[in-house]
């Protein structure tokens, strides 16, 4: 393990943030404080409010002309594959997995995963990322980089297996995970969840999937999926088993304990009934689902069933970034067009989906909202630039009109990671360099 090059001071730092609008969470929605307080002490929020504390601080920042919100979670990625950023453009899904990544993925090796994952932090630290859900190889990796560079993060390797025959109790994949569970889960003061991961219907067979849900239930596990992500994939699980991929999954037992899923594109109307039952939670990943011509979730009937459904990127080889307000702005967009109704997605539901939902969807507590007692983890956008000016709805504002340039800090914890173009953990240039170096290497 690399050591973590966190400074220790930051764990016991007090901030005070001044004269900022800040944003608050409640039953009804959000509402917002101006020229507002808002103290850190260690790694949680310790004051809000319109007057200024008396207590003392050791770093006080003026806020003004900024507004405060809560960090967003990216609740599906697969952050190494920076390094395949553009590969197999305009290419159908399996189409763009079996001729593009596949082939590429087999060239991948432990620096390689470690320089890209380190591009991805970069990335969604600049766009107010506090915490990501990742599915990948090499996870011990992708942990000890999120680990260094002060991310909430959770980490799965996810299990595949295509011989039926198959004693699931020698799968490799399967004993990889549950290795990575053991050595990994909790590190980092909690900030590093390990999740378990079945990669979809597809790529598993029904033994492999039923033992490790059992294993999942044993370690009360979260179980992180592909679901009904096109058309093609729905249909075929429903010729070989007679039965939706969410219903074979959860005739399985994948969902007794908690899981998620992503993508559901293709999900029936009974399937979002399934999940319901289950609590499982949902991934929206729009730029994905648009590139790769997958399809429109039904996202407007999951929130209205009262799914828990969060929103992620997925990687930035199907999107081609890892940018979370972007992805905010298409959710609340497309589906509006798809179905003829201004009012299908209201901002607030997607500002939702990228804060307490995905906190939520990652077992986070005291996470996703600005609140005293909560987790300090805290986005600050620079409201002067002319296209968010006049600010007149907040919500609509962060969804329609921000750009993840407007941010200019991330916290998480307590700890500044990124500040004004600055990343405070993660050294940028050794970071590039290394991402030339695997670059050169891979597409040689």
């Amino acid at each position: 393990m690399r050591p973590c090059t966190l400074p220790s001071c930051d764990f016991v730092m007090k901030f005070l943030f001044s004269h900022a609008k800040i944003l608050l969470t409640d039953t009804a929605g959000f509402h917002v404080l101006d020229n507002a307080y808002l103290g850190v002490d260690g790694k949680t929020i310790c004051y809000i409010g319109d007057v200024e504390p008396q207590e003392t601080y050791d770093v006080r920042k003026d806020m003004a002309g900024k507004l405060l919100l809560p960090g967003f979670y990216n609740c599906h990625t697969h952050s190494p594959m920076t390094l395949l950023r553009g590969l197999g453009s305009g290419l159908p899904l399996q189409r763009w997995l079996n001729e593009a990544v596949f082939p590429m993925e087999a060239k991948l090796q432990a620096d390689d995963i470690e320089a890209g994952c380190d591009l991805a932090l970069m990335e969604m630290l600049a766009c107010g990322t506090v915490g990501f859900s990742d599915m990948y190889f090499y996870p011990e990796t992708i942990a000890e980089a999120a680990l260094n560079a002060g991310i909430k993060a959770n980490i799965a390797r996810h299990v595949l297996s295509f011989d039926p025959g198959e004693d699931p109790a020698k799968n490799e994949s399967l004993l990889e995970s549950l290795r990575l569970y053991d050595a990994w889960h909790g590190a980092g003061d909690g900030r590093i969840a390990v999740d378990f991961s079945i990669h979809a219907e597809y790529t598993c067979t029904p033994k492999v999937v039923s033992y490790y849900a059992e294993k999942c239930r044993e370690r009360n596990g979260n179980l992180h999926i592909h679901l009904s992500e096109t058309k093609a994939e729905h249909e075929a699980c429903k010729q070989k088993y007679g039965m939706t991929p969410a219903a074979w999954f959860a005739s399985l037992g994948a969902f007794d304990a908690d899981a998620f899923a992503a993508h559901c594109v293709w999900l029936e109307d009974a399937d979002i009934g399934i999940l319901k039952e289950k609590n499982v939670s949902a991934v929206h990943n729009p730029s994905s689902n648009m590139k790769l011509g997958s399809g429109f979730a039904p996202l407007s009937k999951m929130l209205k069933c009262g799914l828990n459904v969060a929103i992620g990127t997925d990687g930035a080889a199907s999107n081609n970034n890892l940018n979370l307000p972007e992805e905010m702005h298409l959710a609340a967009v497309i589906h509006n067009g798809y179905l003829l109704e201004a009012t299908a997605l209201q901002a607030g539901d997607v500002l939702k989906m990228a804060t307490v939902n995905g906190a939520k969807l990652q077992r986070r507590r005291n996470c996703g909202s600005l609140a005293v007692g909560n987790a300090a983890d805290i986005v600050a956008v620079d409201l002067n630039a002319p296209h968010l000016q006049p600010c007149l709805d907040v919500p609509a504002l962060l969804v329609y009109s921000m750009q993840a340039s407007d941010i200019k800090m991330t916290m998480v914890d307590g700890r500044i990671l990124y500040e004004n173009g600055e990343y405070k953990t993660l050294d940028a240039e050794k970071i590039r360099f290394a991402v030339l170096q695997s670059t050169a290497r891979l597409y040689e």
